[in-house]
């Protein structure tokens, strides 16, 4: 009989260590568990830009995969077409201020403006909404973080892709480093960004992991963003 109880327990062993216990985000926004998904989540800086960003978009449509897009406000003229598609496509957009200031080292009315400025557009665009910032090169004042009244994010993985401007290294660099829960921060500004972002995806999702945005990834690892916080990942917090 004991015998019995041990062989029982060791067959049920596979199905209980691989039971489902991550969660995902339904295409209504709310967290679902679901199978044994890796989720991390591309970020893409300095855009929109005509050609690279819209090459992007048909990239990740093809492979099922969404992003986050921090926009500076000065590239949105003109690619408001492309700023609709985004958010129709299931995407995050947020803000990157209008002109790529650092914050820490602008007045307190300038941070407020640059800001603001492309809230305004975003608004205009896609309605009232809540866009995260990515303060310019991650960097913020913490004496002056009550200016800002939005989640900001930071990044845990970077390739250097505005540095390198080689796909084969970024996906190098990625591939190495990846590990579940990241912000990978890359720009589509650039063509062998876009090109390294969709090789990426291709070499990952067959590994099992899943693409999300920025604001999906928070749901997953439940997490509320507070004011006043730059954050890493979903659950850690760049220091100050």
């Amino acid at each position: 009989m004991k015998r019995c109880f041990v062989i029982c327990v060791l067959l049920l062993l596979p199905v209980l260590l691989y039971a489902p216990q991550r969660q995902a985000v339904s295409a209504g926004g709310t967290a679902e568990i679901t199978g044994d998904l890796k989720y991390v989540a591309l970020t893409f800086d300095d855009g929109p830009r005509a050609d690279t960003t819209a090459l992007l978009l048909n990239g990740l449509r093809a492979r099922g995969a969404n992003a986050t897009f921090f926009l500076i406000g000065e590239q949105i003229p003109g690619n408001e077409a492309l700023v609709r598609r985004m958010a129709a496509q299931g995407h995050q957009v947020g803000n990157h201020t209008y002109s790529h200031v650092i914050l820490e080292k602008a007045a307190d009315n300038a941070i407020v403006e640059e800001i603001q400025k492309t809230q305004v557009l975003l608004e205009e665009i896609l309605g009232p909404g809540d866009y995260w910032l990515r303060p310019p090169y991650g960097m913020v004042d913490r004496k002056r973080i009550d200016l800002i009244r939005t989640p900001m994010i930071f990044w845990s993985l970077d390739p250097e892709d505005w540095k390198v401007l080689d796909s084969g290294q970024v996906v190098e660099r990625v591939l190495s480093q990846i590990q579940p829960g990241d912000i990978i921060l890359l720009h589509d500004f650039y063509p062998t960004s876009v090109e390294a972002a969709l090789q990426i995806i291709d070499a990952l999702q067959p590994q099992g992991y899943a693409f999300v945005t920025v604001e999906a990834l928070f749901q997953i690892y439940g997490t509320t963003p507070l004011l006043g916080e730059l954050y890493c990942t979903a659950t850690t917090i760049r220091t100050w």
